[in-house]
């Protein structure tokens, strides 16, 4: 049968289900891809790459971004090729590549599932899963337009990623003596692949006028029903006034952000640490309004005004049980809840039209509005260190070229003297 015709079966799973590949002694490539048994080197792949995935089990997004990565290009190489990818070259990556950006249609999904999931007691691969996945925008699938396979689009993001990821991997494979070369860093002519745009990329925020809106929306649900929103009221100041990424809220392997984050130095100033993107910690400013909104919430959960150095409660407590929040998913969830209510309120005072931004709005939006506005006011410098960019070119993706003047002042100009 044509391997394209029919969709893989996952190779990995999670690493509460996989263990450590180093205390391994066996690793039987036939388990995970039947069709890989009869190929040399396919059961040097599976090792390898379960051993360079487990270097990242500190990391839960690195994890999951390498191993998608590595999963399609086992899949590829294995099935489709008849190769192990240890003697792949990089004329072989590039068709890769191209695989990707145009994969077989039994290959697409229309919707995120886990790779494997539970049946009578025993751990089995999840029949819808599949490596690649079709979406709709978020205005769209409000609108009722159902994905398809045939819309999949394979982004210019996720070329990017295939590169990095693959690239890192390889580099392993390397220090590890399995191969000649790395055949991604081989690739010269990367440009084919991924487009230079010399605009700047479009950052995603909302108006100030929405943001207003949706704060004085969490504010009358934290009024209406505090045991409630309380916690919502203040998840949407720490992400605005704080520029908190959303996985910085929760509690993961990386760390467990509780209210002794935030501190004050001799100064009297109240800074909040934080462990970021990649591991980097940094100590983000806290301004008057976010001190107010970290009082009003820890009042509503009986605490004093502001935390002493040893206090462990949690930064984001569950509203049932104990402990953190640890699902990125319900930190979505109560934001979606407030730009929602937004968005009504809005069109009941007659201004859907400019509420049209909220339609589209995710969580990320809020960390770009926050820095969008403060680097308006503040040097840059200051918001390059609390938003924990890696350098000033990042930060000046925030500073808005106002379209408007630059339109004004060229729309006069003239071509020739008229006498």
């Amino acid at each position: 049968m044509n391997p394209k015709r029919s969709p893989p079966i996952p190779i990995f799973d999670n690493l509460d289900h996989t263990g450590n590949p180093f205390k391994r002694k066996h690793f039987d490539v036939e388990t995970v891809a039947p069709k890989a048994g009869k190929i040399v080197g396919a059961s040097i792949d599976y090792e390898y790459a379960l051993k360079f995935l487990y270097s990242y089990n500190g990391s839960s997004a690195t994890f999951n971004s390498y191993r998608r990565e590595l999963e399609r290009l086992l899949q590829w190489s294995w099935l489709v090729q008849e190769c192990a990818v240890v003697s792949l070259k990089r004329e072989d990556i590039e068709e890769f590549i191209r695989f990707c950006i145009s994969p077989p249609l039994a290959w697409i999904g229309t919707k995120n599932v886990a790779r494997f999931k539970v049946k009578d007691g025993d751990r089995v691969t999840n029949e819808e899963w599949r490596p690649f996945v079709s979406s709709v925008s978020k205005t769209e699938y409000r609108a009722g337009k159902v994905s398809t396979e045939k819309d999949f689009v394979f982004s210019q993001s996720a070329i990017k990623a295939i590169f990095t990821a693959l690239s890192s991997f390889y580099g392993y494979l390397y220090e590890e003596c399995l191969t000649e070369s790395n055949p991604v860093s081989l690739i010269r002519q990367k440009s084919k692949f991924v487009r230079k745009d010399q605009n700047r990329a479009v950052v995603r925020r909302i108006s100030n006028f929405e943001w207003d809106y949706v704060l004085e929306t969490a504010e009358l649900m934290a009024s209406e029903h505090p045991d409630a929103h309380e916690r919502s009221l203040f998840i949407m100041n720490c992400l605005y006034a704080m520029y908190l990424r959303i996985s910085e809220l929760v509690s993961d392997e990386r760390s467990s952000p509780i209210m002794g984050d935030f501190k004050k130095d001799d100064d009297g100033n109240w800074w909040f640490n934080v462990t970021g993107k990649g591991n980097k910690d940094r100590t983000i400013t806290v301004c008057e309004d976010m001190k107010k909104s970290l009082k009003r919430y820890r009042r509503h959960l009986g605490l004093p005004g502001l935390p002493s150095p040893d206090d462990s409660t949690p930064l984001i407590s569950k509203n049932l049980g104990k402990g953190p929040i640890t699902s990125t998913r319900m930190v979505r969830k109560i934001v979606q809840d407030c730009f929602d209510n937004a968005f009504s309120r809005m069109r009941e005072d007659g201004l859907e039209d400019d509420a049209i931004a909220l339609k589209a709005a995710t969580v990320h939006w809020l960390r770009h509005t926050g820095i969008s506005e403060d680097v308006k006011v503040r040097p840059r410098e200051h918001v390059r260190d609390d938003a924990g960019h890696g350098s000033m070119q990042t930060t000046d993706r925030y500073i808005e070229s106002d379209a408007r003047e630059r339109h004004e002042s060229g729309k006069y100009k003239t071509v020739r003297d008229i006498e």
